[in-house]
């Protein structure tokens, strides 16, 4: 077993027993992370940091559930992304979903996005709307497949891509404007 691990299994065990050294530790340990992925899905840092302690109590309460069959930060990583993704769900309702089945097939602009600062463009992401927003993050940040997101936000593959689409569209437009 590696060090990270001893030390993951040594305060996940002081977790369980409602140590709250090792739970500081381990919130202190991964919450920079986890607000990360938290602030890619919402829209603002006051919303970020209330899926941060919203997701960190589903995990204190959940820690007798983690098997040790694989990264303990993955498994964290899994359920903030579907705390995310379930607040999203419950607030919004999917109200800028579209339901062009067809749109996806437009050839997206050449804009090239590898020169620009990492904070710009997640200063942009913010601010598109929820669904292009969520898709952007799992297609693009996540890795996730059109399947898998159809499947986590109760949508078909299309609206997915058809989301991906748009998003990428409207995301490259704001980018220009900033720029010019």
């Amino acid at each position: 077993m590696s060090p990270t691990e001893v030390r993951n299994t040594n305060l996940i065990a002081g977790c369980i027993a409602k140590d709250p050294k090792a739970q500081k530790t381990l919130f202190d340990t991964f919450a920079p992370t986890m607000y990360a992925i938290c602030f890619r899905y919402a829209k603002n840092s006051d919303q970020a940091k209330d899926l941060l302690q919203d997701g960190f109590i589903k995990v204190f309460t959940k820690l007798g559930e983690f098997k040790f069959e694989g990264s303990f930060e993955g498994w964290l990583k899994r359920i903030f992304i579907n705390h995310s993704l379930e607040y999203i769900r419950k607030e919004m309702r999917k109200p800028d979903m579209l339901k062009v089945e067809d749109v996806y097939n437009l050839a997206v602009d050449d804009f090239q996005f590898h020169n620009l600062d990492a904070n710009k463009i997640m200063t942009q992401i913010q601010k598109l709307p929820t669904g292009y927003r969520t898709v952007i993050n799992l297609f693009i940040v996540e890795g996730f497949s059109h399947k898998e997101i159809a499947n986590l936000l109760g949508i078909s593959e299309n609206t997915s891509k058809t989301q991906l689409h748009k998003g990428r569209q409207m995301l490259q437009k704001r980018i220009k404007n900033d720029f010019q």
